[in-house]
């Protein structure tokens, strides 16, 4: 169930809204248990089972680890157990199929099986903060969760469960058990939830319907300017869909009481690929800095380590979004350029006019996107994203432009403008400035535009057929 789907914005929202507001507070985590649940066994009633098991696992190593914090090595004991089961599941659902299919390349296991798994909804997602909680009560950084109720509100909170953000339990370790409900909160998480749904419905889509047509046609007609504006399309489609999607899950936390972090922070304005990645899902690159980079020995140990934890924290970022080879690509990919930032390029970026430092970093941003969505999935193979590389850089033979690609453009112009607007914190500068000034007035203009907002996004979804979520599969 995709929050930017009908039976989610008319049926399931409304029905947890009203059991949760007229349960007694010390149940309404019970009732967000059972009902993130349902949500997660909307599609594959079967994984449900696995959640559970997961719970129950980080459940029982938590108080076991938290009882032992006096005697360090039984702990330790208690932590590694708790990684490698979670690791274990991870690798077995998400990794079993891609190292069978890789085994099978070595001559004498031609004959290997290649296990045909699901990829159960959000995995890389609850695993990542599964790991936090045990890992953070391992530091003795937060105490175990005494209520298994209450902790598996927190793997299961159906707001960011299946595309984060990934949330630490230590943030919301007092949330689940005392947080404030309040008008003001509420209405602050209709916005933000109303923001992410036009995100997602009115612009990532659309979007999304450009790239699909331009990176489906035969390359040998594929022209330059139309591989770049195809590009261009899944550039901003992954920015609206992911974002939105997590504007939509703060939004919802908000509503229900809880207060997650950002995950996106206007990362098209970058100018490096080191500040793309401090904007750019925060909670994936937090979650890595914190539980491997640092660990690692991050760059305290001189240069050469800290290459080295880099390259050992990119490939694991590029295997986290997905089991195929691209991804690795991906990963290595931004590991050569972060490298090459840290040892000279980013002393002469800061010389450099910020127009140029731009043009830089989304040169090789949308480069990157080309690797990252060539994946093996709907025919994109590594070849034709090899092929369409060539197309971007004039190689493809089907010219600069023809009178197609005007024609896309033109009919596209207001959608590529306002995508772009809604890429720079401009909008949000003068909602804040207003807000400051005409506050009461700014609270009635916004709810009706939040109405007329969801009408439209309706309209859209009856109308189409096109509601792809990107990092659904993630």
């Amino acid at each position: 169930m995709l929050f930017s789907s009908l039976e989610f914005l008319y049926l399931f929202m409304p029905m947890v809204l009203l059991v949760y507001f007229l349960s007694p507070l010390r149940w309404r985590n019970i009732v967000l248990l059972i009902f993130s649940l349902i949500f997660y066994g909307w599609g594959e009633p079967v994984y449900v089972f696995l959640m559970m098991l997961t719970i129950s696992l980080d459940y029982v190593f938590g108080r076991l680890i938290e009882k032992n914090l006096d005697n360090k090595p039984k702990a330790r004991r208690y932590l590694i157990g708790a990684v490698v089961s979670n690791l274990a599941i991870l690798g077995f659902f998400k990794y079993a199929g891609f190292i069978a299919s890789n085994l099978r390349l070595i001559p004498g296991l031609e004959g290997l099986e290649v296990p045909e798994i699901s990829l159960p909804i959000g995995i890389s997602f609850y695993t990542f903060q599964a790991l936090s909680y045990v890992i953070d009560v391992y530091r003795g950084q937060t105490r175990a969760q005494q209520n298994i109720g209450h902790f598996g509100a927190y793997v299961t909170l159906f707001p960011q469960l299946i595309a984060g953000p990934i949330v630490r339990y230590r943030d919301i370790d007092e949330q689940l058990t005392e947080r404030a409900h309040s008008l003001t909160m509420i209405a602050s998480g209709i916005r933000t939830f109303t923001a992410g749904l036009c995100k997602k419905v009115l612009l990532a889509n659309p979007s999304g319907e450009l790239w699909k047509y331009f990176s489906g046609l035969p390359q040998d007609e594929l022209t330059v300017a139309g591989a770049w504006f195809g590009i261009a399309a899944y550039t901003f489609q992954i920015y609206f869909d992911f974002s939105g999607y997590s504007d939509m899950a703060i939004g919802l936390g908000r509503i229900f009481g809880f207060r997650f972090l950002e995950n996106f922070n206007y990362p098209y304005i970058s100018k490096s690929i080191t500040e793309f990645w401090r904007r750019w899902h925060i909670s994936l690159s937090t979650w890595f800095r914190e539980y491997v980079y640092i660990p690692l020995g991050g760059n305290r140990a001189g240069a050469g380590r800290t290459y080295f934890n880099l390259l050992v924290v990119w490939l694991l970022t590029g295997l986290w979004h997905g089991a195929n080879w691209n991804f690795v690509i991906w990963g290595f990919y931004y590991f050569l350029l972060l490298l090459i930032e840290k040892a000279f390029l980013g002393k002469l970026l800061e010389r450099a006019p910020a127009f140029l430092r731009h043009v830089y970093t989304m040169f090789f941003v949308v480069l990157g996107w080309v690797i990252f969505v060539f994946d093996s999935t709907d025919g994109l193979t590594l070849g034709r994203g090899a092929g369409y590389i060539r197309a971007m850089f004039g190689a493809g033979g089907a010219g600069l432009i023809n009178s197609a690609d005007v024609w896309d453009i033109a009919r596209s112009a207001l959608l590529i403008s306002v995508m772009i607007f809604a890429s720079l914190p401009t909008a949000r500068r003068a909602f804040w400035q207003v807000y400051e000034k005409k506050g009461r007035w700014v609270s009635l203009t916004s709810g009706a535009l939040c109405v007329a907002a969801l009408i439209i996004c309706t309209a859209y979804l009856v109308d189409s057929s096109f509601n792809p979520f990107l990092y659904f599969r993630f």
